[in-house]
Protein backbone atom coordinates (compact mmCIF):
# COMPACT_ATOMS: atom_id res chain seq x y z
CA UNK A 1 0.00 0.00 0.00
CA UNK A 2 1.24 3.50 -0.84
CA UNK A 3 2.77 5.33 2.13
CA UNK A 4 0.73 8.46 1.40
CA UNK A 5 -2.49 6.46 1.48
CA UNK A 6 -1.51 4.87 4.81
CA UNK A 7 -0.90 8.33 6.30
CA UNK A 8 -4.18 9.59 4.89
CA UNK A 9 -6.04 6.60 6.32
CA UNK A 10 -4.47 7.14 9.73
CA UNK A 11 -5.31 10.84 9.81
CA UNK A 12 -8.89 10.19 8.68
CA UNK A 13 -9.27 7.49 11.34
CA UNK A 14 -8.07 9.90 14.05
CA UNK A 15 -10.63 12.53 13.03
CA UNK A 16 -13.48 10.00 12.80
CA UNK A 17 -12.67 8.61 16.26
CA UNK A 18 -12.44 12.17 17.60
CA UNK A 19 -15.91 12.86 16.19
CA UNK A 20 -17.33 9.83 18.00
CA UNK A 21 -15.65 10.85 21.28
CA UNK A 22 -16.95 14.42 20.94
CA UNK A 23 -20.45 13.08 20.32
CA UNK A 24 -20.49 11.19 23.60
CA UNK A 25 -18.87 13.88 25.73
CA UNK A 26 -22.08 15.51 27.10
CA UNK A 27 -23.52 12.12 28.05
CA UNK A 28 -20.89 11.39 30.69
CA UNK A 29 -22.34 11.38 34.20
CA UNK A 30 -19.28 11.87 36.42
CA UNK A 31 -16.79 14.71 36.53
CA UNK A 32 -13.87 12.29 36.49
CA UNK A 33 -15.10 10.56 33.32
CA UNK A 34 -15.74 13.92 31.68
CA UNK A 35 -12.23 15.08 32.49
CA UNK A 36 -10.63 11.88 31.17
CA UNK A 37 -12.66 11.84 27.97
CA UNK A 38 -11.94 15.53 27.41
CA UNK A 39 -8.23 14.79 27.73
CA UNK A 40 -8.57 11.95 25.20
CA UNK A 41 -10.38 14.23 22.78
CA UNK A 42 -7.70 16.88 23.22
CA UNK A 43 -4.98 14.39 22.29
CA UNK A 44 -6.94 13.11 19.29
CA UNK A 45 -7.57 16.63 18.02
CA UNK A 46 -3.91 17.60 18.39
CA UNK A 47 -2.87 14.41 16.58
CA UNK A 48 -5.40 15.12 13.83
CA UNK A 49 -4.17 18.69 13.37
CA UNK A 50 -0.57 17.48 13.23
CA UNK A 51 -1.56 14.84 10.68
CA UNK A 52 -3.30 17.39 8.48
CA UNK A 53 -0.23 19.62 8.67
CA UNK A 54 1.89 16.68 7.57
CA UNK A 55 -0.47 15.92 4.68
CA UNK A 56 -0.33 19.57 3.64
CA UNK A 57 3.45 19.25 3.43
CA UNK A 58 3.16 16.10 1.29
CA UNK A 59 0.67 17.81 -1.03
CA UNK A 60 2.99 20.84 -1.29
CA UNK A 61 5.90 18.63 -2.33
CA UNK A 62 3.69 16.85 -4.87
CA UNK A 63 2.57 20.14 -6.41
CA UNK A 64 6.14 21.46 -6.49
CA UNK A 65 7.42 18.25 -8.10
CA UNK A 66 8.77 18.03 -11.63
CA UNK A 67 6.36 18.76 -14.48
CA UNK A 68 4.93 15.67 -16.09
CA UNK A 69 5.57 13.51 -13.05
CA UNK A 70 2.74 11.22 -12.01
CA UNK A 71 0.94 12.75 -9.00
CA UNK A 72 0.93 10.82 -5.76
CA UNK A 73 -2.27 9.54 -4.20
CA UNK A 74 -2.30 12.39 -1.71
CA UNK A 75 -1.53 14.84 -4.51
CA UNK A 76 -4.65 13.69 -6.36
CA UNK A 77 -6.65 14.31 -3.20
CA UNK A 78 -5.30 17.86 -2.77
CA UNK A 79 -8.64 19.47 -3.62
CA UNK A 80 -10.57 17.32 -1.16
CA UNK A 81 -7.98 17.85 1.55
CA UNK A 82 -8.25 21.61 1.06
CA UNK A 83 -11.89 21.36 2.15
CA UNK A 84 -10.69 20.15 5.55
CA UNK A 85 -8.74 23.35 6.13
CA UNK A 86 -11.80 25.35 7.20
CA UNK A 87 -13.17 23.05 9.92
CA UNK A 88 -9.62 22.22 11.05
CA UNK A 89 -8.93 25.92 11.60
CA UNK A 90 -12.16 26.17 13.58
CA UNK A 91 -10.98 23.26 15.72
CA UNK A 92 -7.66 24.97 16.36
CA UNK A 93 -9.21 28.35 17.13
CA UNK A 94 -12.36 27.37 19.05
CA UNK A 95 -12.56 23.71 20.01
CA UNK A 96 -9.16 23.42 21.69
CA UNK A 97 -9.85 26.41 23.93
CA UNK A 98 -13.22 25.05 25.03
CA UNK A 99 -11.82 21.58 25.70
CA UNK A 100 -9.02 23.01 27.86
CA UNK A 101 -11.58 25.03 29.81
CA UNK A 102 -13.76 21.97 30.49
CA UNK A 103 -10.78 19.87 31.53
CA UNK A 104 -9.57 22.62 33.86
CA UNK A 105 -13.03 23.08 35.37
CA UNK A 106 -13.41 19.40 36.18
CA UNK A 107 -9.88 19.06 37.56
CA UNK A 108 -10.96 19.60 41.19
CA UNK A 109 -13.09 16.44 41.04
CA UNK A 110 -10.49 14.16 39.43
CA UNK A 111 -9.85 12.32 42.71
CA UNK A 112 -13.54 11.73 43.43
CA UNK A 113 -14.72 9.02 41.03
CA UNK A 114 -18.44 9.26 41.82
CA UNK A 115 -18.81 13.05 41.82
CA UNK A 116 -21.53 13.84 39.29
CA UNK A 117 -20.66 16.10 36.39
CA UNK A 118 -22.40 19.41 36.88
CA UNK A 119 -25.17 20.33 34.41
CA UNK A 120 -23.13 23.39 33.52
CA UNK A 121 -20.11 21.23 32.59
CA UNK A 122 -22.25 18.91 30.48
CA UNK A 123 -23.82 21.89 28.74
CA UNK A 124 -20.35 23.26 28.00
CA UNK A 125 -19.31 19.86 26.63
CA UNK A 126 -22.37 19.92 24.36
CA UNK A 127 -21.49 23.27 22.79
CA UNK A 128 -21.73 22.95 18.98
CA UNK A 129 -18.28 24.46 18.54
CA UNK A 130 -16.77 21.37 20.16
CA UNK A 131 -18.32 18.51 18.20
CA UNK A 132 -19.30 20.26 14.95
CA UNK A 133 -15.83 21.27 13.64
CA UNK A 134 -14.38 17.90 14.68
CA UNK A 135 -17.12 15.87 13.03
CA UNK A 136 -17.12 17.99 9.87
CA UNK A 137 -13.36 17.55 9.54
CA UNK A 138 -13.81 13.79 9.83
CA UNK A 139 -16.55 13.77 7.20
CA UNK A 140 -14.50 15.89 4.80
CA UNK A 141 -11.66 13.38 5.07
CA UNK A 142 -13.85 10.71 3.45
CA UNK A 143 -13.92 12.29 -0.06
CA UNK A 144 -10.16 12.73 0.22
CA UNK A 145 -9.82 8.99 0.89
CA UNK A 146 -12.06 8.12 -2.04
CA UNK A 147 -10.10 10.40 -4.36
CA UNK A 148 -6.70 9.22 -3.14
CA UNK A 149 -7.70 5.60 -3.69
CA UNK A 150 -8.76 6.44 -7.23
CA UNK A 151 -12.32 5.20 -6.70
CA UNK A 152 -14.07 8.42 -7.72
CA UNK A 153 -11.78 11.36 -8.63
CA UNK A 154 -13.31 14.69 -7.63
CA UNK A 155 -12.36 16.45 -10.86
CA UNK A 156 -15.64 16.64 -12.74
CA UNK A 157 -17.93 19.63 -12.02
CA UNK A 158 -20.90 17.33 -11.44
CA UNK A 159 -19.06 15.27 -8.86
CA UNK A 160 -17.74 18.33 -7.07
CA UNK A 161 -21.24 19.84 -6.96
CA UNK A 162 -22.69 16.64 -5.54
CA UNK A 163 -20.02 16.43 -2.84
CA UNK A 164 -20.53 20.07 -1.86
CA UNK A 165 -24.32 19.63 -1.72
CA UNK A 166 -24.06 16.55 0.48
CA UNK A 167 -21.51 18.36 2.69
CA UNK A 168 -23.79 21.39 3.16
CA UNK A 169 -26.78 19.20 4.04
CA UNK A 170 -24.70 17.08 6.43
CA UNK A 171 -23.19 20.12 8.17
CA UNK A 172 -26.60 21.75 8.52
CA UNK A 173 -28.15 18.60 9.95
CA UNK A 174 -25.32 18.03 12.42
CA UNK A 175 -25.29 21.70 13.44
CA UNK A 176 -29.04 21.82 14.14
CA UNK A 177 -28.95 18.60 16.16
CA UNK A 178 -25.98 19.76 18.25
CA UNK A 179 -27.55 23.19 18.82
CA UNK A 180 -30.77 21.58 20.09
CA UNK A 181 -28.87 19.29 22.44
CA UNK A 182 -26.81 22.20 23.79
CA UNK A 183 -29.94 24.30 24.32
CA UNK A 184 -31.65 21.45 26.20
CA UNK A 185 -28.69 20.89 28.54
CA UNK A 186 -28.22 24.62 29.04
CA UNK A 187 -31.87 25.01 30.06
CA UNK A 188 -31.41 22.15 32.51
CA UNK A 189 -28.32 23.80 33.98
CA UNK A 190 -30.17 27.08 34.45
CA UNK A 191 -33.10 25.27 36.09
CA UNK A 192 -30.83 23.46 38.55
CA UNK A 193 -29.08 26.71 39.40
CA UNK A 194 -32.31 28.58 40.11
CA UNK A 195 -33.48 25.74 42.38
CA UNK A 196 -30.36 25.79 44.53
CA UNK A 197 -30.94 26.54 48.25
CA UNK A 198 -29.08 29.82 48.15
CA UNK A 199 -31.13 31.07 45.21
CA UNK A 200 -34.33 29.92 46.88
CA UNK A 201 -33.58 31.99 49.98
CA UNK A 202 -32.96 35.03 47.82
CA UNK A 203 -36.24 34.52 46.00
CA UNK A 204 -38.18 34.18 49.26
CA UNK A 205 -36.65 37.38 50.55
Amino acid sequence: MDTDLVILLAVAAVWLVAGVVAEGLPGLRTARALRRRTGLLLNLVLAGLAGLAGLAGIVGMAVAGPLGAEPTLTGRAAGALALAAGPALAVAALTLRRLRRIRSGTGAFASAPQTPASPRSRAAAAHPMIALPVQVTGLVMLPALVTAAGLAPLTEPGTIGLVLTVAVVAVGTIGVRLALRHSRLLDRAVTVRTRSPRTSRVLHV
